[in-house]
């Protein structure tokens, strides 16, 4: 199925269904996915093989950001940081956040700055820091079972959802945590984060780290896999009822 890279540093704004109007910020090649997890549902496809990766460094990223800033006429909510992969992949990470702070001060007080961020690299304490500058780094957790994390995100070798987890928990005291509902079958192997024993295990793991929100939602666009389901509007809002059941905030977007 078609899917799509963000071919610049910077692109949009673009309507968020979750955070309004975002301004992305790709910290990734133009040409490739580059990313700890290759998901069977991203927009951006599957992580590239056989292309030379080539990060934008702060070098590269701070001058367009600051240009993009000053001459802005477009009303903003928010700067995201996304594209084509998992932003704190990129070496210069913390001293972009900090770069970036420092510009939305000076040029766009109003608006906030959010990262979306697939959890992976918070052994890293430096990225961990620059997470804690971001006002919305929004932590991206389909599964809080190993069998289907690997199946639905196919994750770099070795990274374990429970490390993932103890590294939200030992860092983050209310996190927000996004989740993508669907079902699917890769290889003759079905996975469905909607089971009555997944979210047992998922109701049980937010209670454990306390989220300030919950972001739900389900499968709009063009994926990599063929054939994803997504989960029906109502099914989501009854998942978004149970934990608002929990005393959590959740925003339900079908």
């Amino acid at each position: 199925m078609a899917t799509f890279l963000f071919d610049n540093i910077i692109f949009g704004p673009v309507k968020s269904r979750r955070l309004g109007n975002s301004l992305g910020v790709n910290l990734l090649p133009v040409n490739a996915k580059f990313c700890s997890f290759n998901c069977v549902y991203c927009e951006c496809g599957w992580n590239s093989k056989g292309v030379k990766i080539e990060l934008p460094r702060l070098g590269d990223i701070v001058p367009v950001m600051e240009k993009y800033f000053s001459e802005n006429k477009q009303p903003l909510d928010v700067i995201t940081f996304a594209g084509n992969g998992e932003p704190t992949i990129n070496p210069d990470f913390p001293e972009i956040v900090a770069e970036t702070v420092r510009l939305r001060d000076k040029y766009l007080p109003n608006v906030k700055i959010s990262v979306l961020t697939n959890a992976s690299n918070l052994g890293n304490e430096k990225v961990v820091s620059a997470l804690k500058m971001i006002d919305e780094p929004i932590l991206k957790v389909d599964t809080f079972i190993q069998s289907d994390f690997e199946l639905i995100n196919q994750p770099a070798s070795g990274l374990s959802i429970a490390t993932i987890v103890d590294n939200i928990a030992g860092n983050f005291e209310h996190p927000i945590i996004q989740t993508m509902f669907l079902r699917g079958n890769i290889n003759g192997t079905f996975f469905d984060n909607t089971t009555d024993e997944s979210l047992r295990v998922y109701f049980e793991t937010l209670k454990r780290l306390n989220p300030s929100q919950v972001m739900v939602y389900s499968i709009a666009r063009e994926t990599p896999l063929s054939g994803l389901q997504p989960v029906a509007p109502d099914a989501l809002e009854n998942i978004g009822a149970k934990i608002r059941s929990l005393g959590f905030n959740v925003l339900v977007t079908p």
